[in-house]
């Protein structure tokens, strides 16, 4: 999830000079420089490049589907350290052209050069937006554009901008089609430590925290024996056919209970499908899986929910971004259940920011 579109650009006769300048600049940052640079702090790059279900899936999808790849002119969305352009080249692009508008560009130009393949691969520091190509068309996208929760700060809209602008008629996405999907789990524990602390605070009650605090979702690792409920899709990204438009939306749940439990948090992770090529692969951040950084998305509810196995969560979930900042995001969770023990019925509004 580098940050492709979130400084300003230029023009690529301007690439040079400011590749001099991003050098210094990047040598100099301090931690406020850091703070609205995000993506040029190193820590960032070595935790998604640690992150080995999300490297090696994606460099399985490029070297076991090389026929995508050879002889073709690659763009690289939010290049970052450059790791994904360097398996495009290693798989005999043509050419590539791998984007960045972090401070992180600059080091991927020195890292491409490190390893010998700045004949093939071409950094451009700007914004997606604004910059040019020396190419009119590229026949293939690669981008690592997923957020928390999907698409909470993700660079989804970036990427549709460029296929629109840039990519070839039946050019090949990488990734190309994702799902979010949500279930239901028992959380007793983390619930009273994160959000029933603030009732009784020393003695004292701060209600009004925890009250803020549920609208909050959390980002953090489930253990797979909390899942109580099936597994619900909410939302298909078909990537060559998906537009901004589509990134708001409202779907309906049914969550079937495993076995008789307390649902306390709807939990939300995405599946990521690279499926055009001969040998198509997927990584899935679900709790059952191999962790990534991703995590999970924790959505707390405001009661406990005690379900009886076999009997249904039925709701809805609205996504829509954030008017003032699109890359947050608004979410409702609408439920209802009608149990053997209990009948409940609710609305919550949480905010990822």
């Amino acid at each position: 999830e580098t940050m492709a579109s979130m400084d300003v650009g230029g023009s690529n006769a301007e690439a040079a000079t400011r590749m001099d300048e991003g050098e210094a600049k990047a040598e100099s940052m301090t931690s406020k420089d850091y703070y609205f640079d995000s993506y040029s702090h190193f820590g960032i790059h070595e935790e998604m490049l640690k992150d080995e279900v999300r490297t090696s899936e994606y460099k399985r999808a490029i070297e076991h589907n090389k026929q995508n790849i050879e002889g073709k002119v690659v763009l690289d969305i939010g290049c970052g350290t450059g790791i994904l352009s360097m398996f495009c080249a290693k798989v005999g692009a043509k050419a590539v052209y791998a984007i960045d508008c972090s401070e992180i560009a600059t080091y991927a130009t020195k890292i491409v050069k490190e390893n010998g393949m700045e004949d093939v691969i071409t950094v451009i520091k700007g914004k997606v937006e604004e910059i040019e190509l020396p190419v009119d068309k590229v026949d293939v996208i690669v981008s690592e554009w997923m957020g928390y929760f999907l698409f909470y700060e993700s660079m989804l809209d970036t990427v549709i901008h460029a296929r629109d602008k840039w990519l070839k008629p039946g050019g090949v996405m990488l990734p190309d089609f994702l799902t979010l999907n949500v279930v239901g789990i028992e959380d007793a524990e983390y619930k009273k430590e994160k959000l029933d602390f603030w009732d009784n605070v020393y003695g004292y009650s701060m209600k009004c925290i925890k009250e803020v605090a549920i609208t909050e979702p959390l980002v953090d690792v489930v253990e797979n024996n909390q899942v109580c409920t099936g597994v619900q899709v909410l939302r298909e990204v078909r990537v060559p056919d998906y537009s901004v438009e589509d990134c708001t939306f409202t779907s309906p749940f049914e969550l079937v209970a495993k076995r008789n439990d307390y649902i306390h948090a709807l939990v939300a992770y995405f599946d990521t499908h690279f499926s055009t090529g001969h040998k198509p692969n997927m990584f899935s951040t679900s709790p059952a899986a191999q962790q990534t950084h991703w995590k999970q998305t924790v959505f707390y509810l405001p009661e406990e929910i005690t379900i009886c196995e076999g009997e249904r969560l039925k709701g809805t979930l609205s996504c829509r971004p954030n008017k003032g900042n699109r890359r947050d995001l608004d979410i409702t969770i609408s439920y209802e259940h009608n149990g053997k023990w209990q009948q409940a019925k609710g609305q919550m509004e949480y905010k990822m920011r």
